[in-house]
């Protein structure tokens, strides 16, 4: 072949690759996106999943710049730090720091349980971890000794530092905790679980129910105002660069901005319906969300439309010939990783095709934890039933699951009634 048409050839290939890289949104995981952080340009994103990998993006173009393999299990929470190192915490109880390369350059924390949160102190030296093993750690980066937080009861699901360094958690147990740097924790009690926590640049404290209502908390504990931002359990939150606006995720899919100052929701973002379990701002006047869909999204929030070719069309409806099933509505928040037929397969959890009878922790090719493995467990509907009125991590202890109830027997029922037709 002439050189010439070789370096044509060349040329119409290297020209397709960066169209193709350019229209493609940030889509890559395979299970739903748990984790995202922004750095501070905003030129990269790195996010974590259901499918136990992390991924750096270039924001601009939706191209994947490194997948990073270490977890064994979901990946729950990611940070990134001034330095530019990398963070990943992981179902496995483990927290690695990135570097360059394959492999983490270390593992910083090892928790007895998952790790549901990190945040990177304001000094940047030292990072803040909370645990479903009922702890919270502070671990200084240089390898000093970690100071272990302990008190709540149950799950630790949130964690954040005010700007004087103190530390403040979110927890199952309903309670929101002020650590000063010795002493006893200041304790906010909560009507429900609180799932996710953040601190302003002035020290109040932003704190997401179960019940859909985001309270907003003074430096000393006090509360200052509490707002509905959905029906639905808020299961994320972020805070703008300048600490204007608040981004509340709910696990029906909506995403609520607030105005911070105001105590008031400014705009709804409304994505594809289904749950969106991340959020990071981009500067102040975009956000960056990731959700059941397996897709990171970009939003501007002037307009409230997403941007670009970050924007999906829809997914069809698997659930559209069940219209008018409270049962379908109920499990509308359990299909971003769970299918029910035989073709679907398995995604972040395991197919339910022929749920009922099936021992559990038998699904071929499904990477269930060893604790899980070890239950005794069949399921039927009174087991089923169970799972979602205690709540997975009491009912199955290992569970990869989100913590969630279904609080009313008559919406238990339903969903077994929908599952036993929809599964068979």
């Amino acid at each position: 072949m002439p050189i010439a048409r070789r370096l044509a050839l060349a040329t119409l290939a290297c020209c397709l690759a960066v169209t193709a890289r350019a229209e493609a949104p940030m889509r890559g995981h395979g299970g739903p996106v748990r984790a995202l952080a922004v750095t501070a340009d905003g030129t990269r994103a790195l996010s974590g999943s259901f499918d136990a990998s992390a991924i750096l993006w270039s924001v601009e173009d939706g191209a994947a710049l490194r997948v990073l393999r270490s977890h064994d299990g979901a990946v729950n929470a990611v940070a990134l730090l001034p330095d530019g190192g990398l963070v990943t915490g992981g179902e496995d109880g483990r927290i690695a720091l990135w570097r360059d390369g394959s492999e983490p350059e270390r593992i910083v924390v090892t928790h007895a349980g998952p790790v549901s949160g990190v945040a990177v102190a304001p000094d940047g030296r030292r990072i803040a971890s909370s645990s479903w093993d009922g702890t919270a750690r502070i671990t200084p980066l240089d390898g000093g000794p970690a100071l272990v937080r302990t008190g709540h009861q149950g799950n630790v699901n949130g964690v954040a530092f005010l700007p004087d360094g103190r530390l403040v958690t979110a927890g199952y147990d309903a309670t929101v905790r002020i650590w000063p740097e010795v002493g006893p924790a200041v304790t906010v009690p909560f009507d429900t679980p609180v799932n996710a926590v953040v601190a302003a640049p002035d020290g109040e404290i932003a704190a997401a129910g179960a019940d859909g209502t985001l309270s907003l908390l003074r430096p000393d504990g006090g509360l200052r105002a509490r707002l509905e931002v959905g029906p639905r359990p808020v299961v994320a939150l972020a805070l703008s660069p300048d600490g204007r606006t608040l981004a509340a995720a709910t696990v029906g899919g909506a995403v609520a901005i607030v105005d911070r100052a105001g105590a008031q929701v400014r705009l709804t973002l409304v994505g594809p319906g289904l749950p969106v379990w991340s959020l990071a701002f981009r500067g102040d006047d975009e956000l960056v969300t990731g959700g059941g869909d397996r897709l990171v999204r970009l939003w501007n929030l002037r307009t409230g439309e997403p941007i670009g070719p970050l924007a999906m069309a829809r997914p069809a409806d698997a659930l559209a010939a069940y219209a008018g099933d409270r049962g379908a509505e109920v499990f509308r928040a359990c299909e971003a990783c769970h299918t029910l037929t035989p073709e679907g397969g398995n995604r972040a959890g395991p197919t339910l095709h022929g749920v009922f009878g099936r021992r559990i922790a038998t699904v071929p090719d499904y990477p269930y934890s060893p604790a899980f493995r070890r239950l005794d467990i069949v399921w039927t509907p009174e087991t089923v039933a169970r799972l979602f009125e205690i709540g997975p991590a009491r009912f199955t202890p290992g569970t990869k699951m989100p913590e969630q109830t279904i609080t009313t027997a008559e919406d238990r029922a339903a969903l077994v009634r929908f599952l036993e037709r929809a599964t068979r």
